[in-house]
């Protein structure tokens, strides 16, 4: 039988490539938006007005993001070193596709890709250079530098589908990866910066799990999202494939207003596998960026009745703005007791 060997949790975002000095270019971005924040609705004014008190200038000198900056990417090497030494022989990523590969025309609240392969197609420089809000820096942490094409553990994806299936979630099951006009549309950006930050372009088998966080009406709520990862924690267990698993979260934490009570609570139950908490967290609160979270409670779901431990790496509140506007930066692993308690 297959046997679940690591997890992990991981942030992605621009700001993860992205020199500090430049962050502020996304910030002008922020002044354009309104924002969810802790169940209102704000312009960014009102939101430097209603956070007044919590002193970011002192959070956005350049000295203040260089120091979080070299904290995340230090994380990011060190959850690449362990998802590496866990050797596994497929790799379950969880995350949300934003108009990448699912479109309006169709939205499933849960997709499993079970296809041959997928082709992460290449990094458009030119074009990341030409957008002055750095936002296409995101595909810089995820595409290659020429087209990739990463091999899918099939087999696992079709029974991860059959048995979540019987467990009552009607996910949809997606063979081929889709094509737009002029081709295959791009690997969400959750999947590519996993294959290129954490396992550095030597790819592994993929299972995709692709969860609605973002897009209304259809959104799971934090309860199915945890109840889904159960399913595909016993599902992956079940599957006569006798490989080694490991599966993760990509995306999260808060953002684009950082909210470092939520976030820490949230790490906090994820610890101690509160699922209590989890299951019972507001749906209120997962709006915009923060929506990502979700990604990690299917996770804390597939792992909530294996042996590992989880270990919070390090949180890094990443702000950009006197808004509090950013990104919270989180990086875990969840790994034999004995390996969490050595580190």
């Amino acid at each position: 039988m297959a046997e679940i060997v690591f997890g992990f949790g991981v942030s992605h975002g621009p700001l993860l490539v992205t020199p500090p000095a430049e962050w502020h270019l996304r910030a002008e971005w922020d002044r354009r938006q309104r924002h969810y924040f802790r169940g209102g609705t704000y312009s960014f004014d009102e939101l430097a007005r209603l956070r007044r008190g919590e002193n970011f200038a002192a959070e956005i000198t350049l000295a203040a993001k260089t120091a979080r900056f070299k904290r995340c990417r230090r994380c990011i090497g060190e959850l690449g070193d362990a998802l590496r030494a866990a050797e596994p022989d497929v790799l379950v990523v969880v995350g949300d596709d934003q108009r990448e590969w699912i479109m309006a025309e169709l939205q499933p609240a849960f997709t499993v890709f079970h296809g041959e392969s997928v082709t992460n197609l290449a990094f458009d420089a030119a074009r990341a250079r030409r957008d002055p809000s750095i936002a296409h820096r995101m595909r810089a942490t995820a595409g290659p530098g020429r087209d990739q094409v990463y091999p899918v553990e099939s087999v696992l994806a079709v029974h991860v589908i059959e048995q979540v299936v019987a467990a009552g979630f009607d996910v949809a099951a997606s063979a081929s990866q889709p094509r737009g006009v002029d081709g295959p549309r791009q690997l969400g950006h959750a999947w590519g910066f996993v294959y290129r930050q954490l396992l550095a372009d030597r790819p592994k088998p993929l299972v995709p799990v692709l969860v609605n966080t973002f897009y209304p009406p259809n959104r799971p709520s934090p309860k199915r999202c945890y109840e889904l990862g159960l399913a595909i924690g016993r599902a992956i267990r079940s599957w006569n494939g006798a490989k080694r698993v490991a599966i993760g979260g990509s995306g999260g934490l808060s953002h684009f207003v950082i909210d470092e009570p939520f976030d820490r609570e949230l790490l906090a139950a994820l610890e101690r596998r509160d699922a209590d908490y989890l299951v019972g967290l507001d749906d209120v609160y997962f709006r915009a960026g923060t929506s990502e979270v979700k990604n990690w409670l299917v996770v804390a779901g597939a792992l909530a009745e294996t042996q590992l431990t989880m270990r919070v790496l390090d949180y890094v509140p990443c702000y950009r703005s006197e808004a509090g506007t950013g990104c919270a930066m989180g990086f875990a692993a969840w790994s034999p007791a004995a390996e969490a308690r050595l580190r």
